[in-house]
């Protein structure tokens, strides 16, 4: 979906993409691949993973996709997949943290985190830390944060992990806002360094994950028309959805343009955007990071 003219070749330039076993993720990693790119996939299940694999070395007309399992929304997995891809590449560069999740009620990790805020907040910030040095090992690596759901509203400090409330896509689009929140942040962080880090929205698409929320997952006044949404979503949201959907991706992955570009949010028309006004508050971005920095440097079990 990116024009040819405003990619760049990223034959043999090594790229990770998280969540990557299906939906906006696999797909995104369909059209890199397509490009010349050494692709690593990552998701939780292997026999998904080995699938998708198959899939896109097929499509893609590239043998130069593999997989690693892991489940994002463990710390040791994460470290696992961290230490396991500079291992295996000796340099990444890019990485595209695309794993989400939402769920219907609160959950608590292993690592005694909300499952949301630890797959799209905290797991991104780890990976993205523990994987630095393969980062900086490739030169001039990119990373790209995918956020998604509605990303606008307010970031409640005092319900951050859904504490005291939490209904489930409510949630998800907070944890998103977190997400963007953390990123810019650690943009700012990263701007001495040969690594740049930018935010992607990717819009809506009919993918494997809001296929299975359950009704309770919605805001209340949305429950009643959920068996429409059903219906509607795989023809409105269905595969060109999810072809517009890796637009900025792609293109903050590939762009000549945006090589040295740090700490901007792109739309899903792959144009710079404003901020959220959210994202932009000291005190929450701070919040945010202190936290993430906590669970990083907590011991993870083995």
């Amino acid at each position: 979906m990116t024009d040819a003219s405003e990619v760049v070749a990223v034959e043999g330039k090594t790229v990770l993409v998280t969540g990557s076993t299906g939906g906006i993720g696999k797909e995104t990693a369909r059209q890199l691949a397509a490009l010349g790119a050494s692709v690593i996939l990552v998701g939780r299940d292997k026999y998904r993973a080995d699938a998708a694999v198959a899939d896109l070395r097929h499509t893609s007309g590239n043998d130069d996709v593999t997989a690693i399992t892991a489940d994002m929304s463990r710390l040791r997995d994460v470290r696992r997949l961290a230490q396991e891809a500079t291992d295996r590449t000796g340099g990444v560069d890019v990485l595209i943290n695309n794993a989400g999740a939402t769920r219907s009620h609160r959950e608590v990790t292993e690592d005694g985190i909300e499952t949301a805020f630890a797959v799209n907040v905290v797991a991104p910030f780890c990976l993205t830390h523990w994987l630095m040095p393969a980062l900086t090992a490739s030169g001039q690596a990119r990373v790209i944060n995918i956020t998604g759901g509605i990303p606008r509203g307010h970031i409640d400090l005092n319900n951050l992990q859904g504490e005291k409330s939490y209904v489930g896509l409510s949630f998800y689009n907070q944890t998103k806002l977190a997400q963007m929140a953390m990123s810019y942040r650690f943009a700012q962080e990263l701007a001495a360094t040969p690594v740049t880090l930018n935010v992607a929205y990717p819009g809506h698409a009919y993918t494997s994950m809001n296929k299975n929320l359950t009704v309770g997952t919605y805001p209340p006044l949305a429950r009643p028309i959920v068996p429409l949404l059903r219906l509607t979503m795989p023809v409105v949201y269905g595969r060109r959805a999810l072809l517009r959907a890796t637009r900025s991706s792609v293109y903050l992955a590939s762009s000549p343009e945006e090589r040295k570009t740090n700490g901007a949010y792109f739309n899903s028309k792959a144009k710079r955007t404003p901020w959220p006004d959210a994202v932009l508050d000291d005190t929450t971005r701070n919040t945010i990071w202190e936290l993430c920095e906590r669970q990083r440097n907590r011991p993870t079990t083995a």
